[in-house]
């Protein structure tokens, strides 16, 4: 699959998905529609479709917004420092889309490198197990197992 950002695409987007994709907004804590999703999947970016991460990967780290310990492919998430509101942070976006994510923190569960990616649901769309051949990520099936 080929994934970029498109003037269509963007035309489709929420007023919020717009703020946070494309101005590297926040949605507030807790309001996001995937923060407390559990069904067996992949998250793509809502700009590019690029795969970003596994429902696997999810878990509640009780900061109000989605959080995994790793992306699905490393080389569509990029990682870039931020300086913004008075903090030094990392910031992700993706790699093809270049929508803002949210941020990456060293704050996640260590048995699992230690990381926790902080992603607003508006940059993202979800893609349940049984829709992913279809839609063209069958490749990534092996990455989603079972959530409950």
């Amino acid at each position: 699959m080929t994934y970029s950002k498109s003037d269509a695409a963007i035309a489709k987007l929420t007023d919020e998905q717009r703020f946070v994709t494309q101005e590297s907004g926040t949605e507030r804590p807790f309001t996001g529609e995937y923060n407390s999703h559990k069904e067996a999947g992949i998250y793509v970016d809502i700009v590019s479709g690029e795969p970003l991460f596994a429902s696997s990967d999810k878990f509640e780290s009780g900061c109000g917004w989605p959080s995994f310990t790793k992306p699905i492919e490393p080389a569509h998430v990029n990682e870039l420092r931020d300086t913004t509101h008075g903090m030094i942070r990392t910031e992700v976006r993706s790699a093809h889309g270049d929508s803002h994510l949210g941020h990456v923190f060293p704050d996640g569960p260590q048995e699992h490198g230690g990381l926790r990616y902080c992603i607003n649901s508006a940059s993202l769309r979800f893609i349940a197990r049984d829709d992913m051949q279809a839609e063209g990520y069958g490749d990534y099936l092996n990455q989603v197992e079972d959530v409950t």
